[in-house]
């Protein structure tokens, strides 16, 4: 009888594989009947490549086709033909990342069942233990964005809206576009045009002409890598490094080479093949070569956009043949972001670039229902909204979440944005966006149009018992970043009682960039902050100059700087602050005042490479009084008598900091450079170089007429004006 029952859900599966699409069955009711239908669905047909994926193994399912959500990305690189994934349980939830990378790991034919209750967004779900911070509990929360999901699923006549205990209904679905005929010089290797396209492009990577591939999901651009390295070697190269955010994301480029070097051998992550081997190396173990580049080296990155943009900065200036790929419309959602915001430096170092889509799908067809439903649920291909013409009177507003969460055209104008102005984008995102406990937003208008977006979010106001606790390190509550790093870091316990609120995002559309659009946002939180009787206004990012800047002219200060580079940016983190009242005026003073005494210490041992251009910004925070007689003696020894440079280290230190505090010259890369050596201990190899001078006496002319000019004028010091 069930398997009567299921007759029309097997019919649409034959349906959708023969049209190469897949399919989305979302499946309601109460927990067990859930269960018991997907389990029917299961055993009866004759899936390959199975998975179930929820928070505890199921009776009936091996553990090896078992996953915990968590454990998605371990996927990325397989396939499936089937996708259980359970969001109906007491214990799982929805997990959008688990959902979005999945979903692109099914073939075509295959079918994504989402188990749900039939009143799925009355309420939060199991899975919003993660969205919960102190003292919030799951179930106090929103329920904002899984009610948007099941409005959406609702409305879209191709979802198969299966209740457990009755037939599955027969979707509407579109007619398939007629097959293309395959056309008779198409690469051999390579299934679509697009793909031939971009292998013959990578085998002809010029010097300083760096490649920059995009592709939605499942257009083998991994595949296409694989082949060009196989090309490449039977050409003749003896070497091409890969690196990627994993492994397994790169599985797909060995998979393709071992098809088609059969005589090569692999070993782990290296395949050789005659005299010449493609190597994977992680980012970090890539980063720690230090001078990887070379005449000839060959670089291709994959998934560029999940990996910090100064290591792929670094690369482009080290590789002269070099290859990024990356996803666009992908479950992280951050390729658009890349692919706007890397194309500004790859215009800076290599103007010749060049760039390459990938368009037509290859494990699936086109016009697969399931990829356009989640790029709908999701907002995975959610871009900005054009910006008014000039003119437009712009207005600032605060958003009703609720209301956003009903206002689709908009909802996805202000994500696209957020995603466009960010490289870490993800879909867990939007969910925090909606229902985040504390979470605000103010946007800047003109009309219709979004000029920009200021995303913040409360914290701090723990007992002071509690805040005893986390500053001791025996506690630490869910979330309240800012808060629990500056009590745990800086021994602060007032930061934890304090009303602190935080700068989670910022955005503004490319071209209002540079007109003071993030400053005004920033003043209206400032404003609203004051007026909510809040403390402290702080934010939390990758420590580089031109942010630093921002934040400095909109009046805040560094209160914290990590000691290790973060694994989202690639810089240290760097927190800063701005009072918005009495109370926060006298925390803040004495979070700077710490953080200046702790500075040269670190600078001169766990912050040795830091870049002396974001030194110099941190140093141009600190107080610093008029130099005195003995450091000016020491300093005029140095300057125009033999006196070694080391010897009056503390003399040029105190000049590096009143030159950098009274803002004369502080963006000078001379004095960066003088900081770097003063403050840093930086050695004289990686100074000459720096300079283009050579050895040791080049570098201690260059340091006494750097001394004498700061000593005695304004005037800047160009890197190798002197000691040549």
């Amino acid at each position: 009888m069930t398997q009567d029952r299921l007759a029309p859900l097997h019919e649409t599966r034959r349906r959708l594989g023969r049209q190469r699409w897949r399919g989305l069955v979302w499946l309601t009711g109460a927990a067990d009947a859930c269960h018991q239908e997907a389990l029917a669905l299961w055993q009866q047909g004759g899936w390959a490549s199975p998975l179930w994926v929820a928070a505890e193994p199921v009776d009936g399912i091996e553990v090896a086709c078992w996953l915990p959500a968590a454990k998605a990305r371990t996927r990325l690189g397989g396939e499936q033909d089937l996708v259980v994934m359970d969001a109906v349980s007491a214990e799982s939830g929805f997990d959008p990342e688990a959902f979005g990378a999945l979903a692109g790991t099914l073939r075509a034919g295959g079918l994504l069942v989402l188990m749900t209750p039939p009143d799925w967004g009355a309420r939060p779900d199991a899975d919003y233990r993660r969205l919960a911070e102190y003292p919030w509990r799951a179930e106090q929360l929103s329920a904002r964005y899984l009610a948007r999901l099941a409005r959406l699923l609702r409305a879209d006549a191709r979802v198969i809206a299966w209740t457990a205990g009755e037939a599955p209904p027969r979707p509407c679905l579109p007619e398939a576009a007629p097959a293309a005929a395959s056309s008779p010089d198409l690469d051999g290797d390579c299934l679509t045009r697009d793909q031939a396209e971009v292998v013959a492009r990578l085998t002809r990577l010029r010097r300083r002409r760096p490649l920059v591939l995009t592709a939605d999901r499942g257009r083998g651009k991994t595949s296409a890598l694989g082949i060009a390295c196989a090309r490449l070697l039977a050409a003749g190269e003896t070497e091409i490094l890969v690196t990627a955010p994993r492994p397994s994301a790169v599985a797909g480029l060995f998979e393709r080479l071992a098809v088609l070097c059969p005589e090569g051998q692999r070993h782990a992550n290296t395949f050789e093949a005659g005299h010449g081997r493609v190597a994977f190396l992680p980012p970090d173990a890539l980063a720690e070569q230090g001078e990887v580049g070379g005449p000839g080296r060959l670089l291709l990155v994959d998934e560029a956009a999940a990996i910090p943009a100064p290591l792929l900065g670094r690369w482009l200036a080290a590789f002269p043949r070099i290859a990024f790929a990356t996803t666009v419309h992908g479950y992280e959602g951050s390729g658009r972001g890349f692919a706007l915001r890397f194309r500004e430096r790859l215009a800076r170092q290599t103007p010749d670039w060049r760039a390459c889509h990938l368009a037509e799908p290859i494990r699936w067809a086109e016009g697969d229902p399931l990829e356009a439903l989640t790029a709908i649920l999701l907002l995975l291909d959610a871009e900005p909204a054009a910006c008014p013409e000039a003119g437009v009177a712009a207005t600032l507003r605060r958003l009703d979440r609720d209301a956003l969460a009903r206002d689709e055209p908009r909802l996805r104008a202000l994500f696209g944005l957020l995603v466009q102005a960010h490289y870490r984008t993800t879909p867990a995102d939007l969910r925090r966006l909606l229902d985040g406990p504390g979470v605000a937003l103010t946007v800047l208008e003109a009309g219709p149009a979004l000029q920009g977006v200021v995303v913040s979010g409360d914290e701090g106001g723990f007992p002071a018992a509690l805040a005893e606790q986390v500053a001791r390190g025996e506690r630490r509550p869910r979330g309240h970043l800012l808060a629990q790093s500056l009590a745990a870091h800086a021994g602060e316990r007032e930061a934890l009682t304090a009303r602190l609120r935080r700068v989670l995002r910022i955005a503004v559309p490319a071209e209002r960039r540079r007109h003071g659009t993030g400053r005004q946002l920033v003043e209206a939180e400032v404003a609203r902050a004051r007026r909510d009787g809040i403390d402290l206004l702080g934010a939390s990012f990758g420590a580089e100059p031109g942010l630093q800047a921002f934040w400095q002219a909109a009046g805040f200060r560094a209160v914290r700087l990590g000691l290790t580079r973060e694994t989202a940016t690639g810089e240290h983190a760097l927190m800063v602050v701005r009072p918005t009242g009495p109370a926060g005026q006298r925390l803040a003073e004495r979070l700077q005042a710490r953080f200046h005494r702790q500075l040269p210490g670190l600078l001169a041992f766990e912050l040795a490479e830091l870049a002396p251009a974001v030194v110099m910004a941190l140093l141009a925070e600190a107080p610093a009084g008029p130099l005195g007689d003995q450091d000016r003696r020491d300093l005029d020894d140095v300057a125009f008598g033999h006196r070694e440079p080391g010897l009056a280290r503390p003399a040029i230190q105190a000049l590096v900091r009143y030159r950098a505090a009274s803002s004369v010259r502080c963006q000078d890369e001379a004095l960066a450079l003088l900081a770097a050596w003063a403050f840093q201990g930086r050695a004289t190899p990686w100074l000459a170089a720096q300079l283009g001078v050579s050895g040791k006496r080049g570098v201690q002319a260059w340091l006494r007429e750097a001394v004498a000019r700061l000593r005695h004028g304004d005037r800047g010091l160009s890197p190798g004006e002197a000691g040549r």
